[in-house]
C-alpha cells in the first residue's frame, strides 16, 4: 500500500528534512505540508492522508490539532515527531489520539519505520519514549478522559505544596530538603495524594495539577527537560 502521507510542522528546516527523508521512500506519497492547524484541517478533509507526521510542540499546533484532526477524518492516524517531550507533553498527545510517538533526534530508519507502521496498522514508539513512558509509569491502554479524577478532593495545604513543587520537577530528596521534610515523608504524602486524586504516576499528578489550576500549563510548552 502506497501511504498517503502529510507534513505538519511550522519549522521550514524540519520540513526540508523530512522531504528529504521520504523522498528515497517508494511506498510514501508525500501529499504537502501544512503550517497550522486551519491548513491541517483542510487538507486531512481534502486528501484524506494515511498518516500525519507532526510536531505538536511547533508553534501553530498543540495536542488539540491531533484530536480535532482525527474528528476530521477518522481513518488518519497520526505520529508525533517532537524534540524531547516533557512527561505532560507525552501524555496530552496520547490522550489527544497519536498514535505512534518518535523524537526529532531519532535516525532516519526510525522515521520511516514509524510512519510505516502506523498506516500497516500498528504503533511505534521510539525506546527514549519508551523509557519515559516507562519512568512515569503510562500505559496506553489506561490513559482516557475518565483515568484522572477531576471532582473535588480535600487536599491539604502541605498536599497542594507537594503537587505544585512535583509539577515543576523538583525531586523527592529536593523537596524534602525544601519543605525540611524526611524523603519517606514526601514519598508517603506523594502515595496520599495519588491516592486522593484517583491516578497512579507522576505525569498523572501533574495533568491534575495543570487542570485544577496549581500550575500553568504554558510553563510545560517548551520544556525539553523530559
Amino acid at each position: 500500500m502506497v501511504v498517503r502521507t502529510l507534513l505538519a510542522d511550522s519549522g521550514e528546516l524540519a520540513l526540508m528534512g523530512f522531504r528529504a527523508v521520504f523522498a528515497k521512500v517508494p511506498r510514501v506519497n508525500l501529499l504537502g505540508e501544512v503550517h497550522d492547524e486551519e491548513s491541517l484541517y483542510e487538507s486531512i478533509a481534502k486528501d484524506r492522508p494515511h498518516v500525519v507526521l507532526i510536531d505538536h510542540t511547533a508553534q501553530g499546533f498543540g495536542a488539540d490539532s491531533i484530536r480535532e484532526g482525527i474528528r476530521h477524518c477518522k481513518d488518519t492516524r497520526f505520529v508525533a515527531i517532537t524534540p524531547d517531550p516533557s512527561p505532560i507533553t507525552l501524555m496530552n498527545a496520547l490522550r489527544a489520539g497519536v498514535t505512534s510517538y518518535i523524537k526529532k533526534d531519532c535516525g532516519i530508519e526510525e522515521i520511516v519505520e514509524a510512519v510505516l507502521a502506523t498506516a500497516d496498522g500498528g504503533k511505534f514508539f521510539c525506546g527514549e519514549i519508551v523509557k519515559t513512558m516507562e519512568r512515569e509509569g503510562l500505559h496506553l491502554d489506561s490513559i482516557n478522559e475518565d483515568s484522572l479524577n477531576c471532582g473535588p478532593v480535600m487536599l491539604s495545604e502541605r498536599e497542594v505544596e507537594i503537587i505544585l513543587l512535583i509539577a515543576e520537577g523538583q525531586s523527592y530528596t529536593r523537596i524534602a530538603d525544601r519543605l525540611n521534610l524526611s524523603p519517606n515523608t514526601v514519598n508517603t504524602h506523594r502515595r496520599n495524594i495519588m491516592g486522593k486524586i484517583g491516578v497512579n504516576s507522576t505525569a498523572a499528578v501533574v495533568m491534575y495539577a495543570v487542570k485544577q489550576g496549581i500550575v500553568s500549563p504554558n510553563k510545560f510548552l517548551f520544556n525539553t527537560n523530559g
